[in-house]
């Protein structure tokens, strides 16, 4: 049975439809090819999954005694957090609310057979 490390990212400040564009990237690939795709995304969501992966890769290695060169991304996915409205007043006073999205991000690691 191989071991799961389970890393979550939770209220990152981007809208979950801007992360699901950078998790689609590192998805199935080994965690040193991850992080070296993510350091080259020009991205703003590629920074917080940068360091999501970097720190699941370090809790393997640290709690669990696992190698990072085989370890990779068994799982990656990106959900809805919470949205703010700002309160914003356009033409005539009128109520126009600005969105600010914000996203839960979960990784999976899985040991390579």
């Amino acid at each position: 049975m191989a071991q799961d490390v389970i890393a979550k990212l939770n209220n990152c400040g981007v809208s979950a439809q801007k992360v699901r564009l950078v998790i689609n990237l590192v998805r199935g690939k080994s965690v040193t090819d991850a992080l070296n795709i993510l350091k080259f995304t020009n991205k703003v969501s590629a920074e917080p999954v940068y360091k999501l992966i970097a720190s699941a890769a370090s809790n393997a290695e640290e709690n669990f005694g696992l190698d990072r060169n085989d370890l990779y991304v068994h799982s990656i996915y990106c959900d809805e957090a919470s949205t703010r409205r700002w309160r914003y007043f356009g033409a005539r006073g009128r109520f126009k609310p600005v969105l600010r999205r914000s996203s839960h991000v979960t990784v999976v690691l899985r040991e390579r057979e």
